[in-house]
Protein backbone atom coordinates (compact mmCIF):
# COMPACT_ATOMS: atom_id res chain seq x y z
CA UNK A 1 0.00 0.00 0.00
CA UNK A 2 0.99 3.84 -0.59
CA UNK A 3 -0.93 6.38 1.26
CA UNK A 4 -0.49 9.83 -0.70
CA UNK A 5 0.07 13.15 1.12
CA UNK A 6 -0.14 16.23 -0.45
CA UNK A 7 1.86 19.34 -0.57
CA UNK A 8 1.00 22.78 -0.77
CA UNK A 9 2.75 25.87 -0.50
CA UNK A 10 2.70 26.82 3.01
CA UNK A 11 1.80 23.50 3.89
CA UNK A 12 3.82 22.46 7.23
CA UNK A 13 2.36 18.94 8.57
CA UNK A 14 3.38 16.61 5.20
CA UNK A 15 6.62 15.78 6.77
CA UNK A 16 4.73 15.41 10.23
CA UNK A 17 2.02 13.10 8.81
CA UNK A 18 4.88 11.26 6.95
CA UNK A 19 6.44 10.58 10.08
CA UNK A 20 3.76 9.36 12.12
CA UNK A 21 3.08 6.64 8.84
CA UNK A 22 6.33 5.58 8.12
CA UNK A 23 8.16 6.03 11.47
CA UNK A 24 5.89 4.75 13.76
CA UNK A 25 3.53 2.36 11.39
CA UNK A 26 5.83 1.43 8.55
CA UNK A 27 3.76 2.70 6.19
CA UNK A 28 4.92 3.90 2.52
CA UNK A 29 4.09 7.51 1.87
CA UNK A 30 4.05 9.31 -1.49
CA UNK A 31 4.16 13.54 -1.70
CA UNK A 32 1.57 14.71 -4.36
CA UNK A 33 2.76 18.18 -4.92
CA UNK A 34 -0.46 20.24 -5.57
CA UNK A 35 0.16 20.47 -9.71
CA UNK A 36 0.22 17.01 -9.86
CA UNK A 37 -2.85 14.87 -11.18
CA UNK A 38 -1.74 11.48 -11.09
CA UNK A 39 -3.73 9.78 -8.10
CA UNK A 40 -2.80 6.21 -9.33
CA UNK A 41 -1.54 3.29 -7.36
CA UNK A 42 -2.62 5.62 -3.76
CA UNK A 43 -4.68 3.26 -1.43
CA UNK A 44 -5.86 6.72 0.43
CA UNK A 45 -4.64 10.35 0.26
CA UNK A 46 -4.21 12.56 3.16
CA UNK A 47 -5.22 16.62 3.28
CA UNK A 48 -2.62 17.82 5.68
CA UNK A 49 -2.44 20.80 8.30
CA UNK A 50 -0.63 24.13 7.19
CA UNK A 51 -1.36 27.08 5.83
CA UNK A 52 -1.96 26.34 2.00
CA UNK A 53 -1.39 29.51 -0.12
CA UNK A 54 -0.90 30.81 2.63
CA UNK A 55 -4.76 31.12 3.80
CA UNK A 56 -5.06 33.87 1.90
CA UNK A 57 -8.75 35.07 1.32
CA UNK A 58 -10.05 32.05 3.67
CA UNK A 59 -8.47 29.13 4.50
CA UNK A 60 -8.48 26.36 1.90
CA UNK A 61 -10.64 28.55 -0.33
CA UNK A 62 -7.33 28.60 -3.03
CA UNK A 63 -6.50 25.47 -2.74
CA UNK A 64 -9.35 23.87 -3.51
CA UNK A 65 -8.44 25.09 -6.87
CA UNK A 66 -5.34 22.78 -7.09
CA UNK A 67 -4.99 20.48 -9.71
CA UNK A 68 -4.26 18.04 -7.28
CA UNK A 69 -7.96 18.64 -5.34
CA UNK A 70 -9.84 18.07 -9.07
CA UNK A 71 -8.65 14.57 -9.40
CA UNK A 72 -9.22 14.31 -5.74
CA UNK A 73 -13.33 15.17 -5.64
CA UNK A 74 -13.31 12.06 -8.53
CA UNK A 75 -11.54 10.18 -6.31
CA UNK A 76 -13.29 10.42 -3.35
CA UNK A 77 -16.74 10.17 -5.16
CA UNK A 78 -15.58 7.06 -6.23
CA UNK A 79 -14.75 5.90 -2.71
CA UNK A 80 -11.44 6.99 -1.88
CA UNK A 81 -10.02 7.05 1.34
CA UNK A 82 -9.73 10.64 2.32
CA UNK A 83 -8.60 12.36 5.05
CA UNK A 84 -8.00 16.13 6.30
CA UNK A 85 -6.61 17.10 8.95
CA UNK A 86 -6.88 21.29 10.19
CA UNK A 87 -6.19 22.96 7.14
CA UNK A 88 -6.91 19.54 5.06
CA UNK A 89 -10.41 19.57 7.22
CA UNK A 90 -11.28 23.68 5.97
CA UNK A 91 -10.02 22.42 2.52
CA UNK A 92 -12.58 19.54 2.14
CA UNK A 93 -15.41 22.19 3.05
CA UNK A 94 -14.16 24.92 0.33
CA UNK A 95 -14.32 21.58 -2.10
CA UNK A 96 -17.69 20.70 -1.16
CA UNK A 97 -17.05 17.38 -0.12
CA UNK A 98 -18.20 17.72 3.48
CA UNK A 99 -20.33 20.41 4.00
CA UNK A 100 -20.44 23.77 6.63
CA UNK A 101 -17.02 26.17 7.50
CA UNK A 102 -14.29 26.70 9.86
CA UNK A 103 -14.07 30.30 10.77
CA UNK A 104 -12.13 32.23 12.95
CA UNK A 105 -12.48 30.80 16.82
CA UNK A 106 -13.93 32.52 19.43
CA UNK A 107 -12.21 34.53 20.91
CA UNK A 108 -10.18 34.92 17.70
CA UNK A 109 -7.24 33.65 19.56
CA UNK A 110 -4.71 30.46 17.88
CA UNK A 111 -5.29 27.18 20.14
CA UNK A 112 -2.42 25.22 20.50
CA UNK A 113 -2.67 22.47 23.44
CA UNK A 114 -4.37 18.87 24.00
CA UNK A 115 -7.92 18.29 23.79
CA UNK A 116 -10.48 15.93 24.80
CA UNK A 117 -12.42 14.44 22.49
CA UNK A 118 -15.79 12.15 22.38
CA UNK A 119 -15.77 8.97 19.70
CA UNK A 120 -18.82 7.93 17.64
CA UNK A 121 -17.13 6.05 14.88
CA UNK A 122 -20.42 5.37 13.42
CA UNK A 123 -19.87 4.32 9.91
CA UNK A 124 -16.67 6.37 9.33
CA UNK A 125 -13.77 4.03 8.10
CA UNK A 126 -11.12 6.05 9.85
CA UNK A 127 -12.40 5.52 13.21
CA UNK A 128 -13.76 1.52 13.34
CA UNK A 129 -10.65 1.28 15.88
CA UNK A 130 -12.05 3.16 18.29
CA UNK A 131 -15.10 2.37 20.64
CA UNK A 132 -18.65 3.99 20.67
CA UNK A 133 -18.48 6.78 23.23
CA UNK A 134 -14.71 6.55 24.13
CA UNK A 135 -12.37 9.48 25.05
CA UNK A 136 -9.51 10.33 23.68
CA UNK A 137 -7.29 13.52 23.66
CA UNK A 138 -5.67 14.99 20.45
CA UNK A 139 -3.43 18.03 20.17
CA UNK A 140 -4.92 20.78 18.02
CA UNK A 141 -3.01 24.22 16.57
CA UNK A 142 -5.68 26.18 14.61
CA UNK A 143 -7.08 30.14 14.48
CA UNK A 144 -9.75 29.33 12.47
CA UNK A 145 -11.18 25.67 13.59
CA UNK A 146 -14.96 27.00 14.97
CA UNK A 147 -17.58 24.81 12.79
CA UNK A 148 -20.53 26.42 11.59
CA UNK A 149 -23.39 25.07 9.50
CA UNK A 150 -26.96 26.03 8.69
CA UNK A 151 -28.79 24.09 12.18
CA UNK A 152 -31.31 22.31 10.27
CA UNK A 153 -28.52 20.75 8.26
CA UNK A 154 -26.50 19.64 11.28
CA UNK A 155 -29.01 18.01 13.10
CA UNK A 156 -29.48 16.37 9.89
CA UNK A 157 -25.61 15.42 10.03
CA UNK A 158 -26.11 14.17 13.65
CA UNK A 159 -28.82 11.86 12.22
CA UNK A 160 -26.66 10.95 9.34
CA UNK A 161 -24.19 9.57 12.02
CA UNK A 162 -21.92 12.25 10.03
CA UNK A 163 -20.86 14.15 13.45
CA UNK A 164 -18.17 11.30 14.41
CA UNK A 165 -15.82 13.23 16.91
CA UNK A 166 -16.81 16.17 19.04
CA UNK A 167 -15.05 18.17 21.69
CA UNK A 168 -15.71 17.68 25.45
CA UNK A 169 -15.05 20.72 26.57
CA UNK A 170 -15.02 22.91 23.47
CA UNK A 171 -12.20 25.42 23.03
CA UNK A 172 -13.50 27.33 20.02
CA UNK A 173 -16.76 28.21 20.00
CA UNK A 174 -17.66 25.05 16.89
CA UNK A 175 -21.56 24.55 16.58
CA UNK A 176 -22.89 20.86 17.95
CA UNK A 177 -18.85 20.67 19.93
CA UNK A 178 -17.97 19.36 15.92
CA UNK A 179 -14.42 18.70 15.66
CA UNK A 180 -14.81 16.00 13.04
CA UNK A 181 -17.18 15.12 10.05
CA UNK A 182 -17.63 12.65 7.71
CA UNK A 183 -19.59 11.94 5.08
CA UNK A 184 -22.40 9.70 4.61
CA UNK A 185 -20.44 7.36 2.61
CA UNK A 186 -17.41 7.63 5.58
CA UNK A 187 -14.21 7.35 3.40
CA UNK A 188 -14.23 11.11 4.00
CA UNK A 189 -12.84 12.46 7.18
CA UNK A 190 -12.45 16.04 8.46
CA UNK A 191 -10.93 17.06 11.88
CA UNK A 192 -9.10 20.00 12.99
CA UNK A 193 -7.38 17.91 15.87
CA UNK A 194 -4.11 16.24 14.97
CA UNK A 195 -3.59 12.34 15.05
CA UNK A 196 -0.20 12.55 13.41
CA UNK A 197 1.08 14.33 17.07
CA UNK A 198 -0.20 11.39 18.95
CA UNK A 199 1.63 8.49 17.56
CA UNK A 200 4.39 8.72 19.90
CA UNK A 201 4.70 8.93 23.80
CA UNK A 202 7.35 11.07 23.46
CA UNK A 203 5.30 13.74 21.45
CA UNK A 204 1.95 13.49 22.49
CA UNK A 205 0.47 10.35 22.81
CA UNK A 206 -0.58 7.55 21.14
CA UNK A 207 -4.86 8.27 20.84
CA UNK A 208 -4.02 8.87 17.20
CA UNK A 209 -2.09 6.11 15.91
CA UNK A 210 -5.55 3.60 15.38
CA UNK A 211 -6.67 7.06 13.22
CA UNK A 212 -3.98 6.62 11.10
CA UNK A 213 -3.68 2.85 10.89
CA UNK A 214 -6.73 2.46 9.77
CA UNK A 215 -5.19 3.94 6.53
CA UNK A 216 -3.78 0.71 6.21
CA UNK A 217 -6.97 -1.29 6.41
Amino acid sequence: MTIGIVVFPGSNCDRDVRWALEGCLGQPTRFLWHEERDLSGLDAVVLPGGFSYGDYLRCGAIARFAPVLEELRGYAERGGPVLGICNGFQVLTELGLLPGALTRNRGLHFLCEPTALEVRPGGCRWLQGYDEGERIVLPIAHGEGRYQVDPTQLQQLEQEGCVVLRYSANPNGSMGDVAGLTNPQGNVLGLMPHPERACDPATGGLDGRRLLAALMG
